[in-house]
Formats: structure tokens, sequence, C-alpha cells
């Protein structure tokens, strides 16, 4: 088997970055750490909320992130949908 063939077979998870990892496991257990989850966020990833969740979102979007993590990566789409609905229907004026 040459290389590339072996390629082809790599688990999309190993896609995932260091970074994209520590993320995921912060997402499964973000509750555990004291405080606010954006100080959190500013202290572990030395990055912005705004830029954390960009960055989860590609995540969440990701196959590779499916395959690592499914139940967390299923629970947090359906969370987005949610609020992406309950975003429209409020533009919308529409009760839920």
């Amino acid at each position: 088997m040459n290389a590339a063939h072996e390629q082809d077979h790599a688990s999309p998870a190993t896609e995932l970055s260091e970074r994209d990892r520590e993320i995921i496991a912060f997402e499964r257990q973000w509750w555990k750490y004291a405080g606010a989850k954006e100080q959190a966020i500013r202290d572990l990833f030395d990055m912005s909320a705004t830029r954390y969740y960009q960055v989860l979102n590609s995540l969440i979007d990701s196959p590779a992130a499916l395959e690592a993590d499914p139940m967390l990566i299923k629970r947090l789409r359906r969370l987005r949908a949610s609020r992406q609905r309950a975003r429209s229907a409020r533009r919308l004026g529409i009760q839920l």
C-alpha cells in the first residue's frame, strides 16, 4: 500500500488541530470552569469570545469534529439551529 492510499483511509479526526481538539474538550465540560465562560475562553485559548465562537461554528460543521465527538457536535448543531430559528422568528415578529 502506498503512502497516498494510506492517507485516503486516515481518520478525519486526525484532520483536527490540537487547538480544535482542545476546543471540543472545552465545550464538553466548560461549565466545570469557575467564572464566566468568556473569561475561561480568554484564559485557555488566548482569543476573544467572538473569535472562539467563529472557530466553534466552523468546527460544528466539520465532519472531522463530528467523528471525534458525535454526541457533542450533534447537540451543538441542534442548539445552533434552535437559536437561529428563534432569531428569525423574533425578526419576523413571530411568537414561538
